[in-house]
């Protein structure tokens, strides 16, 4: 014991080094140990990191050498469509019928056989010979997708119609002269349903024709046509899914013979009608339940009551030509405004944009008689302009492109122009403008003579134009032709990009047949080779900088 204390006595501080000294040889043994879990957790997440890097260059890999990608269709630049003893009709309808992401070309002809590529005749499907036939033709190099027997004789086509007879594609409704309607596939052009249905005789039917919701609770929508005819409309409403009609006929009294625009009002669906001297508004709730015969009740209406306030409900003539001193009304259009679409009337003297929202007028224009349905396109940046084409005497004519939101001229062209020339069309391009091509044959001020005039009032040649308002002063000569020309358009065949326009040419309806051509040409191609046409010449002026600057001009597709 006293060695002991003797010992505490001379170390006084070993007992607490040896305490010490534990400790630390505790503490280092657990940091030797944390180090060695934090470097084992570092190494694997180092090998995950490496893995997951290898296995990332492995899918890219895959995707890109071994996996094979999507082959895009190549679009030739132009591609041409012969048919022998036809005649066509003046219909044109652009849809993706081979589901390939390029658009492809839907049209109608009379003739007794298909072409060479599809063996088919009148017979095969029960028509007399000719029959009408409905053919697609591929957008990328012009070949025939298909071609359908569908009807006797045709009084109009329509596509992109959906879900008609359940299919999952749209499809395309055909509406023959006299006895029948009839639903085609759009992908395979195989008939969905057809209904025959006598509408008499004399008449006119009005389009084009309306889908309207679900009226017989089948899950399918269904279809509302109108028929004028002796100072009467009727109405028929018949099932998209089998065609059949739906309840009875509904009959809507006129004063004379009757076209129609279809209206949307946010909530509301309103259909306008227009003679030459009235004008009616009827609901879509109104008109079907005349063509039912009973109420119907549909969930997604709500009536205006703005606009209801403005009908006479006995006569459902529309309380806006008290307001205005229209008579003779030509063309009714809708235009777009801010929040809804406002209509534009046109009668032979003058335009008239009227606001749905109140039933006020915007404004007027002084115009001669149109010579085609007003049409839309943007000269400034996103702001909608109407394309104006109007008589101005023997075969001349005038172009206007008139601003919607304040009728003020934004520019204007003078044409010889022939009878039944084609419309103007429009594409819109990635500067939130439009291209504009137009039809005619500019001829410059001071050049003319009296054999020029002489040769105007006979036949014009026909010119295709394209204008940019990025050069008020040019209009660029694509193509010259004398051929007639049955139907005209212009459309973007792949999203946001190859711009194209399309002409179908031969004899007109209730000619005898002869040779058909359906023709589609890219812009591009015409522009890099076209004639520069100067409205006026300007400082600094070089035609084939416009070229290069027009060729590069970019189109988009507005939604």
């Amino acid at each position: 014991m006293d060695n002991k204390d003797s010992e505490a006595e001379i170390h006084p501080l070993k007992t607490e080094d040896v305490k010490a000294q534990e400790n630390h040889e505790h503490f280092v043994e657990r940091r030797i140990v944390k180090s060695s879990g934090l470097s084992r957790l570092s190494r694997w997440r180092t090998a995950a990191f490496f893995i997951s890097l290898f296995l990332c260059l492995i899918i890219v890999f895959a995707f890109s050498f071994i996996i094979p990608c999507p082959e895009r269709p190549v679009s030739e630049r132009t591609w041409f469509q012969y048919y022998n003893n036809a005649v066509p009709y003046p219909f044109l309808a652009i849809e993706d019928v081979n589901e390939d992401r390029v658009q492809d070309v839907l049209f109608a002809f009379k003739s007794s056989n298909s072409s060479s590529s599809f063996n088919i005749s009148c017979l095969d499907q029960g028509l007399l010979s000719p029959c009408a036939f409905i053919a697609a033709v591929s957008g990328t190099n012009g070949s025939v997708l298909w071609e359908s027997p569908a009807a006797q004789d045709v009084q109009w086509l329509q596509c992109g119609i959906q879900q008609l007879g359940m299919a999952a594609a749209p499809g395309c409704l055909v509406m023959e002269k006299s006895l029948s309607l009839t639903a085609l596939d759009l992908q395979t052009g195989d008939f969905l349903w057809r209904q025959p249905h006598d509408f008499g005789a004399n008449y006119t039917l009005l389009t084009p024709l309306s889908v309207i919701p679900d009226v017989d609770e089948d899950g399918v929508q269904d279809l509302i046509i109108f028929i004028a005819k002796g100072g009467q409309v009727k109405i028929f409403i018949h099932s998209g899914k089998t065609g059949q009609q739906i309840g009875s006929t509904g009959t809507l009294s006129m004063d004379g013979n009757a076209r129609y625009i279809r209206l949307h009002l946010r909530s509301s669906s309103y259909f306008l009608f227009y003679t030459e001297n009235s004008l009616y508004a009827y609901s879509l709730k109104d008109l079907c339940s005349a063509a039912v015969g009973m109420e119907i009740k549909l969930s997604d209406f709500q009536p205006d009551s703005h606009w209801e306030k403005h009908i006479d409900h006995a006569t459902h003539r529309l309380e806006l030509l008290s307001l205005l001193r229209f008579g003779d009304i030509h063309y009714l259009a809708k235009v777009p405004g801010h929040s809804r679409d406002n209509i534009l009337v046109v009668n032979s003297e003058m335009a008239t944009l009227i606001n749905t929202k109140d039933l006020h007028t915007v404004w007027t224009l002084n115009v001669s008689r149109l010579l085609s349905e007003p049409l839309l396109g943007y000269y400034k940046p996103d702001d909608s302009g109407i394309i104006l084409e109007s008589e101005i005497g023997p075969n001349r004519k005038k172009i206007m492109i008139v601003e919607s939101e304040s009728g003020a001229v934004q520019w204007e062209l003078k044409l010889n122009s022939r009878a039944g020339s084609p419309g103007p069309a429009t594409l819109s391009t990635a500067d939130h403008r439009s291209a504009f091509l137009m039809w005619g044959d500019y001829e410059e001020p001071g050049n003319e003579t009296v054999g020029d005039a002489a040769e105007r009032h006979r036949a014009p040649l026909q010119k295709l134009y394209l204008f940019h308002p990025s050069y008020t002063n040019v209009l660029l000569e694509l193509r010259n032709s004398t051929d007639q020309i049955i139907a005209f358009t212009a459309a973007l065949f792949e999203r946001s990009r190859h711009a194209c326009y399309v002409l179908l040419r031969g004899p007109q309806p209730g000619e005898g047949p002869g040779p058909v051509s359906l023709m589609k040409r890219k812009l591009k191609e015409d522009v890099s080779v076209s004639r520069v046409v100067w409205l006026r010449h300007m400082a600094g002026d070089d035609e084939q900088h416009i070229r290069d600057r027009l060729y590069r001009m970019r189109f988009q597709s507005r939604d």
